[in-house]
């Protein structure tokens, strides 16, 4: 879709006007949210069935294992044939897993095994959509308005964070089917708000598949430093800084806040990120940006550590809510510096190994941070991890210079 200069000047109604991009924001809020609501309602009923927390751990690792597994065929494939098919393919094959969710309730034969087994499928869909959805921002939104447009995108993957368990929490009340039914319409919805896009430029050309073209996101990674450091920055950061799984903890040992204080906590580093990206829509980043990724990350460890010394509920969730905030801008940063850096006909494989990396960092910085606390307290969790975050940053800094120099974020494909 092709953009007059009068479109591209002003704030954020210029992306706006562009329909492929109001479609694509529409629909990617739409299946986030509807996998929010999904999780919501799978978590529960499967507690319910089984009263397992073990059986809690492996709805995430059902769902976990095929993007590390499928990950590479998952690039190839977004690199290979057209986006657009294969994005509003896997949200069909979601909502007849939300549908198979479904009258597996209605009908009484849900068991554990069988809700895993659907989880899985509509895990492996997952694996291949969410990379190749990243793809296809570049192609919706000219060059100038890409930094607004992924942040934008981060805005509807807040907000269905925000808004999804909750939707999920209150329909549940009508019962497990009635979630169910409604994602499936959601999914639908999203495949067909997926197939409204039309494209800017060349589609990718497809080439003869070898280990050498299956394996080239690795490489490509591997030679660029501006891409391997944004990746390798934002995967040690989340790693070491992470706190989402001690949450619990301080909500009940150290706040004496109950579960309504939980819920507070969790809900600050989303609201921090939907602000930061809502703002970051409208205004663009102008000058220095490599310098503004490493503070953003330096500050996200700073805010770490505040929250590890506090006492009060308020300063936690101001803490938690600078956290999130700087997490949105390092996030957004980060994909502008892949995307405005990797050419068009390698984005899928490049986006797939970045999804399989940073995708996870967040689980694996759960795991470090509940390890540490189970040996050495939790304070000194998630202490370590916000003076790790700092010590990361300034390491990249000095490691990766090439990303410290960079003022302006300006498309280079080819």
């Amino acid at each position: 879709m092709s953009a007059t200069p009068e479109s591209l000047a002003g704030p954020q109604p210029a992306l706006l006007r562009h329909r492929s991009f109001v479609a694509y924001w529409c629909a990617r809020t739409a299946t986030n949210g509807g996998y929010q609501m999904q999780a919501v309602a799978v978590g529960w009923q499967i507690y319910e069935l089984t009263g397992s927390a073990f059986d809690l751990g492996l709805v995430g690792l059902v769902q976990f294992f095929p993007v590390v597994v499928l990950g590479i065929v998952a690039g190839h494939i977004a690199d290979r044939y057209d986006r657009r098919v294969v994005v509003g393919t896997c949200q069909v094959i979601k909502a007849l897993a939300a549908a198979a969710f479904a009258i597996g309730t209605i009908g009484g034969f849900l068991s554990r095994d069988v809700m895993l087994a659907i989880l899985f499928v509509s895990g492996t869909a997952r694996a291949f959509e969410t990379p190749t959805m990243h793809t296809l921002v570049p192609g919706v939104v000219p060059p100038e308005l890409l930094t607004r447009a992924i942040a934008a995108s981060a805005t509807a993957s807040q907000t269905a964070t925000i808004c999804g368990p909750a939707i999920g929490g209150l329909m549940y009340a009508f019962g497990a089917a009635t979630v169910y039914l409604t994602c499936t319409a959601i999914f639908v919805m999203a495949s067909a708000l997926i197939s409204l896009i039309v494209l800017r430029g060349a589609p990718p050309a497809k080439k003869p598949v070898t280990m050498e073209t299956l394996f080239a996101g690795f490489s490509y990674i591997r030679h660029n430093r501006v891409v391997l450091g944004a990746i390798s920055l934002d995967l040690f950061a989340m790693l070491l800084g992470g706190v989402t799984a001690l949450l619990p903890v301080y909500a009940k040992d150290v706040l004496v806040a109950g579960p309504w204080g939980l819920g507070l906590l969790r809900s600050a580093p989303a609201i921090g990120a939907l602000l930061t990206s809502g703002w970051l829509a409208h205004h663009q980043i102008e000058r220095r940006t490599g310098h503004v990724l490493f503070a953003a990350v330096a500050v996200f460890g700073l805010a770490t550590i505040v929250f590890a010394f506090s006492t009060s509920l308020v300063l936690s969730i101001a803490a938690l809510a600078v956290y999130g905030a700087c997490d949105a801008i390092s996030v957004v940063i980060r994909h502008s510096l892949v995307q405005t850096r990797t050419p068009n006909e390698m984005l899928g494989r490049v986006m797939a190994v970045n999804f399989m990396f940073t995708g996870t960092s967040g689980t694996l910085g759960e795991f470090r941070a509940g390890s540490v606390a189970a040996g050495f307290g939790a304070f000194t969790s998630v202490l370590v991890g916000g003076v790790g975050a700092i010590l990361v940053a300034l390491l990249w800094m000095r490691w990766f210079p090439e990303i410290a120099r960079i003022d302006k974020i300006q498309a280079q494909h080819n």
